[in-house]
């Protein structure tokens, strides 16, 4: 391929660098497992039981977990299905290691986030930091949200400081209208019923800020949400691909490690907590004054223009755990 990477002031082939780094895993096993054997399982689709279908779309295995993992664990709690769609596969997100080794753990981290929160995970076979918006990438996207035959769809803005979030805001919008046209992708079924699609909340201001258009308290489901952080160990306790080994204490040394466990916690609890303080109002609107001056953290979500847009009424049926006020 002509991308190459430097590496010691001397030019390495791509093919080699995921060689080393275990990303040629896949390929060996296809040369040398029976096809049968290797055969990809068919996705799991939950049962045609009444229940909401929501479908998260993230950038990579952490995104989903971080930006909606309240909201799916009071989901699933309820009976309803979720499932969480990693669109790379995380290979260079950390400081230390890097291809097949690193997916795998990646994969094996949201696998747990899923036990976790109760919903289900997929991770897409697309390098991290290569996500681009292409028809390839739209179809899947297109077929993943007809198979799950979403109520509800979820991704990031197209608007944000890394370009896969970017592109995933961009891939998931365009497969807002074509999840409804018979004849594109026309093998998995068209949906009849349009989707509501949301953003995750960020504070990116330009070239449009975030509008909170649903606020959720997740107070009662926290403790599932620092659990999945927790989770997400090459992330957050090892500080992902901008950490360094000055981050990470010796095992050994037990203080350290509570200490470290202790600071990643509070950092995430100051992430959780600033939708419920930067949208007070609304959740004292929704839940009344004093409950909603009780909320301390939160998630919200913006409705975007071109997929259904659900009447206001309709919301506390998207999102059962609102409660209006009475």
């Amino acid at each position: 391929m002509a991308n190459s990477i430097a590496q010691d002031s001397s030019a390495v082939s791509r093919r080699d660098f995921l060689s080393a780094t275990g990303l040629g895993i896949a390929a060996s096993l296809a040369a040398t497992v029976p096809a049968a054997a290797a055969a990809v399982e068919p996705r799991y689709v939950p049962p045609a039981d009444g229940k909401l279908r929501i479908i998260c779309f993230g950038a990579h295995p952490d995104d989903c977990e971080v930006a909606a993992g309240g909201a799916a664990a009071k989901w699933t709690a309820a009976g309803h299905h979720v499932k969480f769609v990693s669109c790379t596969n995380g290979d260079i997100g950390h400081w230390a290691t890097a291809g097949g080794p690193l997916a795998l753990r990646r994969a094996a981290e949201v696998k747990k986030c899923a036990q976790i929160l109760g919903t289900t995970s997929e991770v897409l076979d697309i390098h991290d930091g290569e996500l681009m918006v292409n028809m390839d990438n739209r179809r899947t996207i297109c077929r993943l949200i007809r198979e799950w035959k979403a109520d509800v769809v979820i991704s990031h803005r197209p608007n944000d400081y890394h370009p896969d979030h970017r592109y995933v805001g961009v891939l998931v919008m365009d497969a807002a209208y074509m999840v409804t046209v018979p004849f594109f992708c026309p093998d998995v079924p068209h949906l009849t019923k349009n989707p509501v699609f949301l953003f995750y909340y960020d504070g990116f201001l330009r070239p449009n800020p975030f509008t909170a258009d649903i606020v959720v308290g997740i107070d009662d489901v926290a403790e599932k949400k620092f659990a999945a952080v927790e989770a997400l160990g090459s992330q957050f306790y090892e500080g992902g691909c901008n950490g360094s080994a000055a981050l990470v204490p010796d095992p050994k040394d037990v203080a350290a490690v509570t200490a470290r466990k202790k600071a990643v916690r509070a950092e995430w609890a100051a992430e959780f907590a600033t939708p419920a303080t930067k949208y007070r109002a609304q959740l004292k609107e929704r839940f009344g004054d004093a409950k909603g001056a009780q909320v301390k953290y939160a998630e919200a979500f913006e409705i975007c223009e071109y997929g259904r847009q659900p009447a206001k009424e309709e919301l506390p049926e998207l999102f059962p755990f609102l409660k209006q006020r009475t």
